[in-house]
């Protein structure tokens, strides 16, 4: 099953990918200018990239950033399964594994290494 994840932020919504559910691939973030063109944009590339199933990494301890997210993926044209994974302490730990690394721009490499992270901890648990 073809599977992708997006870890949904402000500026930035970062994309992860796998076709086989074995191997993780991070693609290039989608740099947001309003949710509108920014839910157009994810829109496409689940097309583009035959997806199935979609996890939403989401932070199960703040509600209002929770229905934020919830609001955003409404907005997807998306006819495949949605699911919600807890996405607490994602970045921090992609930041932590990646000092030294990558320094830190707001590229959005950051934002879909967490996408990457979350549909991982997806895979383990389901």
């Amino acid at each position: 099953m073809k599977i992708a994840s997006i870890d949904v932020g402000l500026k930035r919504i970062g994309v992860a990918y796998t076709p086989d559910e074995k191997v993780v691939v991070p693609l290039p973030a989608v740099m947001r200018k309003n949710r509108n063109q920014a839910s157009t944009d994810v829109s496409k590339l689940l097309v583009e990239w035959g997806i199935e199933k979609l996890v939403v990494g989401i932070p199960f301890t703040n509600e209002d950033t929770s229905n934020r997210i919830k609001h955003f993926t409404n907005l997807l044209e998306f006819k495949g399964e949605i699911v919600f994974q807890d996405e607490s302490y994602s970045s921090v730990e992609v930041e932590n594994m990646m000092k030294g690394t990558i320094k830190y721009k707001r590229d959005g490499r950051i934002d879909s290494l967490a996408a990457k992270n979350i549909l991982e901890r997806y895979l383990k648990i389901n």
